[in-house]
């Protein structure tokens, strides 16, 4: 019997320049896919935050420095993630299409790209910024990728170990400006902290079903009736607006951002509320959509109202 070999065309034509075009631009979409650029512009706002609240003198090329450093590591960080949750990505709907599990972007290209960008980031700031901003970085790099990402397939604790790398952002900001580490930046950390606990179990609990899959041992999955879910938001919903308005008892901002921290933390827990009672997807839906306009709300607000004397 004579063999016969089936051949498959080459979906890149490399005799097409135009083809060629096409596929280099699917390469740097896919680059700034694997970089999540929405959370690197949430993480870059709040470290510009952090560094006007923390300047005494505004100086715009060192600001330009530390979001250039914070953006590179954040963006690293994100795509080395992304390399090490590869497998756990292929098994959720949401993540499929991911350049990894998609087929798009090898692994080991994900890793070389995030491990180009983390290391480049984090000696960015150390000499161009300062050592101290470097060093925070890299307690963000350590926390995120060491800790954090191993820690979602073994216990529901992992959400209070992740909010730490995710409330640094400001704190970055404000040492690259101050040179030092004061209560004032432990003030945003705690704000940043406290805001991500129902952020993350918003998404934690609309997506419960996609993370058992992959093996993720979040609240929602465990616990999927959603009860303790819902009792940790709401909980973290009243610490959030307690703590929020400590910048203006701490002299950093002033009446305008206590108003706006105010209402905004009271829409944020009444949101919040609200999921407690009906623990359904549309009301962590709306917990999520609250938690995305109360930090940039309040961060921006808060250095529009910077208080300058201290």
């Amino acid at each position: 019997m004579r063999s016969t070999t089936v051949t498959f065309p080459d979906k890149t034509d490399t005799a097409n320049p135009s083809s060629q075009h096409t596929t280099f631009v699917q390469r740097i979409a896919d680059v700034i896919e694997l970089s999540k650029p929405r959370l690197v512009v949430m993480i870059l706002i709040t470290t510009a935050a952090g560094f006007y609240l923390g300047a005494r003198t505004f100086e715009w090329l060192r600001c330009l420095h530390t979001l250039i450093g914070a953006g590179l590591t954040a963006a690293g960080v994100l795509g080395l993630n992304q390399y090490l949750e590869r497998d756990a990505d292929a098994l959720m709907e949401r993540t499929q299409e991911r350049p990894i599990p998609d087929g798009r972007m090898g692994p080991l290209t994900a890793l070389l790209i995030g491990a180009v960008f983390t290391g480049s980031g984090m000696l960015y700031l150390t000499f161009i910024v300062n050592v101290l901003s470097g060093f925070v970085i890299s307690l963000i790099v350590v926390s995120y990728l060491f800790l954090y990402t191993p820690l979602k397939r073994k216990t529901s604790l992992c959400t209070l170990v992740g909010a730490v790398p995710g409330a640094l952002p400001p704190v970055v900001g404000w040492v690259a400006a101050r040179g030092s580490l004061t209560g004032e930046a432990w003030v945003l950390f705690t704000i940043l902290f406290l805001w991500q606990l129902p952020h993350s179990l918003a998404i934690a609990y609309i997506y419960r079903e996609d993370y058992a899959k992959a093996g993720f041992r979040l609240l929602p999955v465990i616990h999927p009736d959603g009860a303790s879910t819902c009792r940790q938001i709401a909980f973290n919903c009243v610490a959030l607006l307690g703590i929020g308005l400590l910048p203006t008892l701490y002299g950093i901002a002033g009446s305008i951002y206590f108003f706006t921290a105010l209402v905004s933390g009271l829409a944020f827990l009444g949101v919040g509320i609200y999921l407690a009672r009906t623990r359904s997807v549309k009301a962590a839906r709306y917990v999520l959509y609250a938690s995305l306009l109360y930090l940039p709300l309040v961060f921006i607000t808060m250095a529009l109202d910077k208080v300058a004397f201290f």
